[in-house]
């Protein structure tokens, strides 16, 4: 029997008469069905939490408490990591290779490291005192109030982690919105949560279409910040929306990654290293390495052993722990790709490998493209200036350091780099001149807990994880106790000085 999910708002679950259908991008089979919000159930989480905020309960609980919550929920779904990855892979298409250990072990990772920063967090600090008036300087770190989170279908569960932990052990409310191709393992988080004891209100869960319901969160005049990954045509709409009320806001957007392969490189090393950079998660990844960099002088034998390297990775079903490459979210997003295929070709680019959708009788269902490699590309074309979202590498050619640089940092993007060489003094020289958010050398897609990830330009906006992910959902309030024993003159001086 087909399992029917239900919406969490104030602690209740919540159907509606209008459900939505998740398939398997693989199949097209039946995976789950889900109730289907519209814009007053984003009024009525709204109303949940910030009830729950105003009334306090959580946010007056004590940090190492709020911290314990968080680390139970992260020991729950850590045990049912097994389970968890494959209903990822049946709902999105990621591989069980990366659906175990980068969707939900790196996830159950985050909220453990949230919960083990809490406690040190500096929430109240003290300052030098202030002089001339005897007066003390503390600085209180205070909860925003309610947020709006609203992920993508890609790696839903991690960056609605990177959002979560730190919101809550802040002691914020906040408001969870799902791609609607993606919503089941949060809606199975949210059921850790309430296991977990998560006061009502305070986590709430809203499916339902971008359009109008995610839209109409981000708007909402309720909430205080909102925290969003997905395209970049979305975060501008949402960071316009923000001008209206001066809402805070975290935007982790698209990106169009560099991968810089040195002339110094090991190439077997390196051109595997790409392939990765590219196509891990099905090249559904907005951190991929999707420009690949080459020296003119290696051109021919890079590029050969890309195409040689790329005919051993295997395309098919995400859950056989043998595949590679699965398939794309949707019938719409294959038939992009495909059209960037004929768009590369009219302004002159090659297909070395690829560029279409497998052919096999275990592929007529489902959602296709093959592994595809493209040369004789330049930096001015589309299909190296528009984030495609697919496994599709463009390689482009260089002639010295200064022009790889140039040409890598000649994008709207800056989420993610790479560098390739054996000289480690050389390969940190190009890294520092990269802009991006980050920068991997001799790897790529290496994401921990204790690092930040985000990007510049057009990429976004803040910083996720790391020591300073929980600076994004508190306030900072300067408190000055003066101990002088009343107002004198002389206070004002500090900041009006007549004699300037």
């Amino acid at each position: 029997m087909t399992r029917h999910y239900l919406m969490y708002i104030d602690g209740q679950w919540i159907d509606t008469d209008d459900r939505y259908e998740i398939r398997s991008p693989a199949s097209e089979e039946l995976v789950a069905t889900v109730a289907k919000g519209a814009t007053s159930h984003v009024d009525a989480a709204v109303a949940a939490a910030t009830h729950a905020f105003e009334e306090g309960k959580w946010r007056h609980t004590p940090v190492a408490e709020r911290a314990a919550v968080i680390n139970e929920v992260a020991q729950r779904f850590g045990a049912r990591t097994e389970e968890l990855a494959a209903l990822q892979s049946a709902e999105n298409g990621a591989t069980v290779r990366i659906t175990g250990a980068l969707h939900v072990g790196l996830s159950v990772a985050q909220l453990q490291y949230v919960a083990a920063i809490a406690p040190s967090y500096p929430w109240e600090t003290s300052g030098p005192p202030i002089e001339p008036v005897a007066a003390e300087g503390i600085v209180v770190r205070e909860p925003l109030g309610v947020v709006a989170a609203i992920v993508p279908w890609n790696i839903p569960l991690l960056t609605a982690v990177w959002k979560i932990g730190p919101a809550l052990v802040a002691g914020n409310s906040l408001i969870l919105k799902p791609d609607e191709h993606a919503p089941l393992l949060l809606l199975e988080l949210a059921r850790e949560f309430e296991a977990a004891g998560l006061p009502p209100g305070v986590l709430n869960v809203i499916t339902g279409d971008g359009d109008p319901v995610g839209a109409y969160l981000s708007g909402h005049a309720g909430v205080a910040k909102v925290a969003f990954t997905g395209s970049t045509a979305v975060g501008k709409s949402i960071l316009r929306q923000s001008g209206d009320s001066i809402r805070r806001v975290t935007l982790e957007l698209g990106g169009k990654g560099a991968n810089v392969i040195l002339d110094d490189a090991d190439i077997d090393m390196a051109v595997d290293g790409a392939l990765f950079a590219c196509m891990a998660n099905n090249g559904q990844a907005c951190e991929a390495g999707t420009r690949l960099l080459i020296p003119e002088s290696r051109r021919d034998e890079i590029v050969d052993k890309l195409i040689a390297r790329a005919a051993t990775l295997r395309v098919g079903d995400p859950l056989d722990p043998a595949t590679h490459i699965g398939p794309i979210i949707s019938a719409a997003q294959r038939d992009r790709i495909l059209e960037y295929f004929q768009i590369a070709a009219q302004e002159g680019a090659t297909i070395a490998v690829g560029g279409r959708a497998p052919q096999g009788p275990e592929f007529a269902k489902g959602y296709w493209i093959e592994p595809t490699i493209l040369v004789d590309v330049t930096n001015d074309m589309r299909i190296a200036r528009e984030e495609v979202f697919g496994p599709v590498l463009v390689v482009l050619t260089y002639d010295g350091l200064d022009e790889a640089v140039a040409i890598a940092n000649d994008t709207n993007y800056g989420l993610s780099a790479g560098v390739w060489g054996s000289n480690e003094a050389r390969a940190l020289e190009v890294a520092r001149r990269l802009q991006a958010g980050m920068v991997w050398i001799n790897n790529w897609h290496v994401i921990h807990p204790a690092y930040p990830f985000g990007g510049v330009k057009q990429s976004g906006l803040g910083r996720e994880g790391g020591p300073h992910g929980i600076d994004e959902y508190v306030e900072e309030k300067f408190i000055a106790l003066d101990r002088s024993g009343g107002i004198e003159n002389k206070a004002f001086a500090i900041v009006i000085d007549p004699a300037g």
